[in-house]
């Protein structure tokens, strides 16, 4: 278990057991049930998650009760209401167990901490920071410039595992169509 986050943060940069062993000090292992919430709206957002095993959804409720899910978090993903978690203000987005699910956590404070003693992870983190604006906004120029076919398409080459492990209701709602649509676009 220990090794998945190592083998992640190796990926980017080096580290000696050492050094992983100071890192790993700085994280917690939790684990949940399907269903359970890390993060719920209107509460204090206190980590940043990183997913071991199992599936995450991080999901936005609209003024008219409708759910968006912005965002699935499966293995060696990192997932949390980022503004609410850096910004330290109230979740405006909860973040919930698709599957049961084992992470490591880390507080803001672990966070800066980690990042102030360590520069070798710091750009770890910068560098993790620039895939996510990256992925964040080429999910948002789908939604402005494709059609659902055409997200559902981008979606079934780039991560066809979630078509095995996520419901079609979950789906719809992240390629922003019905589920009666999800079910004409996957026939």
């Amino acid at each position: 278990m220990k090794n998945k986050l190592k083998e992640h943060i190796i990926k980017l940069i080096p580290l000696s057991d050492n050094e992983f062993s100071f890192v790993l000090s700085h994280f917690n292992i939790e684990k949940y049930k399907k269903n359970e919430f890390l993060i719920q709206e209107g509460e204090d957002v206190n980590h940043c998650y990183f997913v071991i095993s199992g599936l995450l959804k991080l999901v936005f409720n609209d003024a008219n009760g409708k759910q968006h899910i912005v965002s699935f978090a499966m293995e060696d993903w990192w997932e949390s209401d980022f503004l609410a978690y850096f910004e330290q203000t109230k979740a405006k987005m909860s973040l919930q167990c698709v599957e049961d699910t084992e992470v490591y956590s880390i507080s803001l404070k672990n966070y800066y901490k980690l990042s102030s003693k360590m520069p070798k992870i710091e750009r770890f983190f910068l560098k993790k920071s620039h895939s996510g604006h990256i992925a964040s906004q080429n999910r948002i120029l789908s939604f402005l410039t494709s059609n659902a076919k055409e997200r559902y398409v981008q979606l079934l080459k780039q991560q066809p595992i979630l078509f095995q492990r996520v419901p079609k209701t979950l789906l719809a709602s992240y390629l922003g169509v019905s589920r009666e649509t999800l079910s004409r676009l996957s026939s």
